[in-house]
C-alpha cells in the first residue's frame, strides 16, 4: 500500500468516526437534556449507549473479566491509562465519574462530561475538599455507581501508579447515611492488551497510554488512525469499607488488587 492509499484510508476513517460522533450525539443530546430536566433514570442509561457505540466506531474491543458488584453504595476505583478509559468503563456499566475540575473547560470532552453528570473536583484546593466529598457521597447514597481514578492522572499504560487516598474520604463521609453502615469499594483494572488482534507490547502501548506530556489532539488522532485496540476490564472482589476501616489501608489494599488484575491482563492470565 502506497502513501496515497494510506492517506485516503486515514481520511475515510476520520470522516467515518466524526460522522458517527456527530450523528449519535445529535440524536441522543435532546433526549438526555429532557431526562436531566425531569430527573428521569434514562439520564443514567443514555451515556452507556453513547459510549458503547463510540467504542465500536473507534475500534475499541472491550472484554470484561469478573462482574460489577450488585452491592450499594458502590465506589469503583480504577487505574487511569487514557481518555479512552471513560468510554471503556462507560460502555460496560451505568456510572458517573469523578473528574478533575479542568476537564469541565475542555473542548467537547468537558461538555460531554457535564452531560454525563460527572462530579468535578479541585484536588489542590483543600478548603473545598469537604464540599466535594459531600457531592460524591450524595451520589453514592442515591445509589449511583461512582468511578474514581485514584492515580490522579493518566499513565503510559505499562504500570499502575500509586493511588491518592484523599477522595476515599467520600466513602467515609457516606457511612452514617448508609443502611448497613458500609460502602463497597470495588477495584477495577483497565489494561490495553492488543492491537489489530496481536499482543501489545511496550513498543505499541503508547498508542493506548496518554501520559501528560502528549497533546490531547495528537493522541486522539493517533488512536483514531490506529484503531482495533483490545481492552481488558477486570472487576475484582469489592472491599467492604465501614466505620472501623482505615482509609489509607483501604486505599493500599484496593491499589494492590488493581495492580494485580492489571499485571495479569498484560501477561494474558485473565483469559477465559
Amino acid at each position: 500500500m502506497n502513501s496515497a492509499d494510506s492517506a485516503m484510508i486515514a481520511a475515510l476513517r476520520i470522516f467515518f468516526i466524526g460522522t458517527v460522533f456527530l450523528m449519535l450525539t445529535l440524536v441522543l443530546l435532546p433526549v438526555q437534556l429532557i431526562a436531566l430536566g425531569m430527573g428521569h433514570s434514562l439520564m443514567r442509561r443514555l451515556p452507556r449507549w453513547w459510549h458503547t457505540i463510540m467504542c465500536r466506531s473507534i475500534g475499541l474491543k472491550v472484554r470484561v473479566r469478573g462482574c460489577l458488584s450488585q452491592e450499594r453504595p458502590l465506589l469503583l476505583v480504577s487505574n487511569h491509562v487514557s481518555w479512552k478509559d471513560i468510554m471503556v468503563l462507560g460502555s460496560v456499566a451505568d456510572v458517573v465519574f469523578i473528574a478533575k475540575s479542568e476537564v469541565r473547560t475542555w473542548p467537547v470532552f468537558g461538555w460531554l462530561a457535564r452531560l454525563q453528570r460527572s462530579v468535578f473536583v479541585e484536588r489542590q484546593v483543600r478548603r473545598k475538599t469537604g464540599a466535594q466529598i459531600s457531592d460524591v457521597s450524595a451520589r453514592l447514597i442515591a445509589g449511583e455507581v461512582v468511578v474514581l481514578f485514584a492515580e490522579g492522572t493518566t499513565s503510559d499504560g505499562n504500570r499502575v501508579m500509586p493511588f491518592n487516598s484523599s477522595l476515599f474520604g467520600a466513602a467515609a463521609a457516606a457511612l452514617p447515611l448508609t443502611p448497613e453502615g458500609k460502602v463497597h469499594i470495588q477495584p477495577v483494572s483497565i489494561a490495553y492488551v492488543g492491537i489489530h488482534g496481536m499482543a501489545m507490547g511496550r513498543y505499541h502501548r503508547p498508542v493506548a497510554g496518554w501520559p501528560g506530556d502528549v497533546g490531547l489532539g495528537k493522541h486522539m488522532l493517533r488512536v483514531i488512525l490506529s484503531g482495533a485496540l483490545d481492552v481488558d476490564v477486570i472487576f475484582s472482589d469489592p472491599v467492604a469499607f465501614d466505620s472501623v476501616a482505615d482509609r489509607k489501608k483501604a486505599a493500599r489494599l484496593v491499589e494492590a488488587r488493581v495492580r494485580k488484575g492489571f499485571n495479569q491482563a498484560l501477561r494474558g492470565l485473565n483469559k477465559t
